[in-house]
């Protein structure tokens, strides 16, 4: 697209004091008048024809795969013109949708030949899918009466997960053992109930796994050994209403249940065992099948990013009885919610009592400490010792549910923020350790 510039029309239309004149007095001087439009049309055409082609301009984008929330991540464009002159200046805008924070025009100088690289960093301000709209392109010609505007349609999608870069971290905290061995698959004996060898029996093993017949027939004693159960069913529950969309320290509730859940989920298939997502908020919401296999952690990181935020209360009936139709088989429930009072809890407990008749649930939630703040701040007014006392009855009406959850036989876990992955973890492999499932 070509257009002229405001230096183009003020040129312009300083001849239109002289065309009046002419127009009053001598009418018969028309001529000079439009020689003066000819002339400066003219150079507007000169400025076009020697200037930067549209036709010989060229944009490459290379986009990331994935986006991390909080964080920022470069992306390389590179601006090439095939042949001909390049513009002294370009300006370059990127338009993205409200996912990503907005990018200003920027002004490029320099070329390296024909070829100008630059890099747009994208700021995501909240989870979801990102899209990079279009790429908006602009040049002055040489004389700076025309400009020239080239729109690059991108219609690009990118996935905005939660900052894990902290769960490789640990991820490779948690398997660096592995280097000692090479790599030889290492099978994990002893902790599991799953039948693996025959071996004898020898000085400080368990004698309760001495296998008494086998025994009997080599005349000496044998034992069993055993090793971790693998391909069990785990499912995250992600609770995705009004309440896990609030801040907690600065960052939503659901963003640090699903670093958690991201870090578990590593884990989990880095040991063979399969996992599936699902959300829910006022209606069912992300639902995958069960993923096996390490490889299969990037579907996972894009399940999570579908995560949306909601502002209307979780619908705990619709969201487990159709949880409970999608298993066919016991599995490991992590449920990642959170309540106020006894009130809001009694819809889920009737559910999840429903749901520990056939599946092992682990409910998972942060430790309100706000709530124990104010409960145990020292009063100084009238004001902080209400403030205090509805804290400690909240406190202890939220105590109140956990043991009505721990009478049903479901896993508790509450604690701080930033050791919520460790707990989880921890608790994932003691129930693995118990053969609980």
């Amino acid at each position: 697209m070509i257009s002229p510039t405001a230096r183009a029309i003020w040129l312009m239309l300083l001849g239109l004091p002289l065309m009046v004149a002419i127009a009053l007095l001598q009418p018969s001087l028309w001529v000079v008048a439009a020689g003066w439009i000819g002339l400066v049309g003219g150079l507007i055409l000169l400025d076009a024809m020697i200037g930067a082609r549209l036709r010989a301009y060229t944009v490459a984008v290379s986009p990331p795969v994935i986006l991390y929330s909080g964080g920022s991540d470069p992306m390389p464009v590179e601006f090439s013109f095939t042949d001909g002159p390049v513009p002294g200046r370009l300006e370059v805008q990127l338009e993205t949708n409200e996912f990503l924070e907005d990018i200003p025009i920027r002004g490029l100088k320099g070329w390296e030949g024909n070829v100008r690289p630059y890099e747009f960093t994208l700021t995501p301000l909240r989870r979801g899918t990102a899209r990079l709209v279009r790429l908006w392109s602009r040049w002055r010609g040489p004389l700076g009466l025309i400009q020239k505007r080239h729109i690059r349609e991108l219609n690009i999608d990118i996935a905005v997960t939660p900052n894990i870069r902290w769960v490789k971290d640990e991820a490779i905290r948690l398997y660096s053992r592995d280097a000692e061995f090479g790599i030889k698959t290492q099978i994990e004996r002893g902790d599991g109930a799953e039948f693996d060898a025959l071996r004898e029996f020898m000085a400080g093993m368990d004698r309760r796994a001495i296998d008494w017949k086998h025994s009997a027939r080599h005349r000496h004693l044998l034992a069993k050994e055993f090793r971790t159960e693998r391909n069990h069913n785990i499912v995250f529950a992600f609770d995705t209403g009004r309440l896990m969309s609030e801040p907690l320290g600065g960052v939503p509730k659901i963003d640090r249940a699903i670093n958690a859940g991201l870090l578990l989920t590593y884990v989990s298939l880095r040991n063979g065992d399969r996992t599936m997502y699902y959300g829910f908020g006022a209606r069912p919401g992300v639902s995958s099948g069960f993923l096996s296999g390490s490889r299969s952690f990037p579907k996972a990181q894009n399940l999570a990013a579908g995560l949306d935020y909601s502002s209307e209360e979780a619908n705990y009936t619709l969201a487990l009885t159709n949880l409970a139709g999608k298993l066919e088989r016991r599995s490991l429930v992590i449920i990642f919610s959170d309540f106020v009072d006894t009130i809001s809890a009694e819809l889920m407990l009737e559910n999840v009592r429903r749901l520990t008749d056939r599946h092992l649930v682990l409910f998972a939630t942060f430790e309100d400490e706000a709530l124990s703040s104010m409960a145990d701040a020292l009063p100084q007014t009238p004001e902080d010792v209400t403030r205090s006392v509805i804290a400690g009855s909240l406190l202890s009406e939220r105590e109140l549910v956990f043991r009505r959850l721990q009478r049903m036989g479901v896993q508790i876990i509450e604690t701080r923020p930033e050791q919520f992955g460790a707990a989880l973890i921890s608790r994932y492999l003691q129930i693995k350790k118990r053969d609980m499932l």
